[in-house]
């Protein structure tokens, strides 16, 4: 595969957390930029990040806070 073939290739990214996808991923002149797939994921959409890894951080976070709200709720009755 040539380097022009990788590139075109490797422009746009799903991101999946825990089976879930929960967006995906496109690059650009400055970066990534998000589009949520999934409600859940919306509070990233067309947010910029340097790297897929940084995205996938961010929507790790998003999840781990909505886990943490649950089962805050579910503890506090």
């Amino acid at each position: 595969m040539s380097q022009a073939q990788y590139k075109a290739q490797s422009n746009a990214y799903i991101i999946e957390i825990q089976d879930r996808a929960a967006g995906i991923i496109t690059r650009d002149e400055r970066g990534f930029r998000f589009f949520s797939s999934e409600r859940l994921f919306d509070s990233l959409e067309g947010r910029q990040f340097r790297s897929a890894r940084e995205a996938e951080r961010a929507a790790r976070a998003v999840l781990s806070e909505r886990s943490r709200r649950t089962n805050a709720s579910l503890f506090a009755n």
